[in-house]
């Protein structure tokens, strides 16, 4: 579904990512893992198509990100910022319509199949109370579970998430990974997303891809990445695990005195 041929990253003169090879098929859930400014970000604004790369080239669905049209890439890709700024009274259902757009060009107003879309992508999220409030009055967690929602609504294959869990309860953490692990398992959707808890990763991931920051990456499917040694490694802090009722669980060393 999407893939990075010698992908080379820089944030100035540093190299975060050298010559990444790296694909994410139909089915998969990817989770990037790094420390703060590892460039998972860069890399996941790169794999958007929202910043160039430094060298190499990004593939959607075997075409090069640059041979897309914007209107037929976002029928392809949704992407969630890891932060965004409302600036204009909109309402929850306004905002999430916003993402059906790209299936309308030929027509100014959203159609009943639009409005069946957001509604349905705002009860998956235990938002559809919300439809006629006013996006600025929101808390944090009700914003980025309407941001979701509104991904869900543009309905593409590739799903990209900079940090999803963020600013979410834990019981709507644990739900919202769920959901998105449910799309990849039932209906074939690829899903890259950044995140900082190796619990929820390890749980709902089929994959990850981890970065150093200095070049350096490793990729796979999670068994074989999110060891502990090689966690510690590229997250910079010892990492030790235990087995639970057939569960792993990542815990930060502490060093007893």
């Amino acid at each position: 579904m999407i893939r990075a041929e010698d992908l080379d990253l820089k944030a100035g003169s540093r190299l975060l990512v050298r010559q990444l090879d790296w694909a994410a098929r139909p089915g998969e859930c990817w989770s990037i893992i790094g420390r703060n400014g590892a460039g998972k970000s860069t890399l996941l604004r790169t794999l958007a198509g929202l910043r160039r790369p430094d060298a190499g080239a990004v593939f959607v669905g075997g075409r090069a990100l640059d041979a897309w049209a914007p209107e037929e890439l976002a029928r392809k890709r949704a992407f969630l910022a890891q932060s965004r700024h409302d600036a204009f009274s909109y309402s929850v259902i306004e905002t999430v319509l916003s993402a059906r757009h790209p299936y309308h060009a030929d027509r100014y107003w959203e159609g009943s199949d639009d409005h069946q879309a957001a509604m349905n992508a705002l009860e998956a999220m235990e938002v559809a109370d919300l439809a006629g409030r006013d996006v600025r009055t929101l808390s944090g967690g009700e914003r980025q579970r309407v941001a979701i929602a509104a991904l869900l609504a543009q309905d593409t294959p590739l799903l990209l998430l900079d940090e999803p869990a963020n600013a979410l309860d834990l019981a709507h953490q644990v739900s919202s990974m769920a959901l998105l692990a449910g799309l990849c398992r039932e209906q074939g959707k690829t899903v890259v997303m950044i995140g900082h808890d190796l619990n929820l990763a390890y749980r709902i991931s089929t994959h990850a891809l981890l970065l150093m920051g200095d070049g350096r990456w490793q990729a796979g499917p999670v068994d074989e990445t999110m060891q502990p040694a090689l966690l510690g490694d590229y997250l910079g802090h010892p990492i030790d695990m235990i087995e639970h009722g057939g569960r792993r669980i990542f815990l930060p060393y502490e060093a007893r005195a």
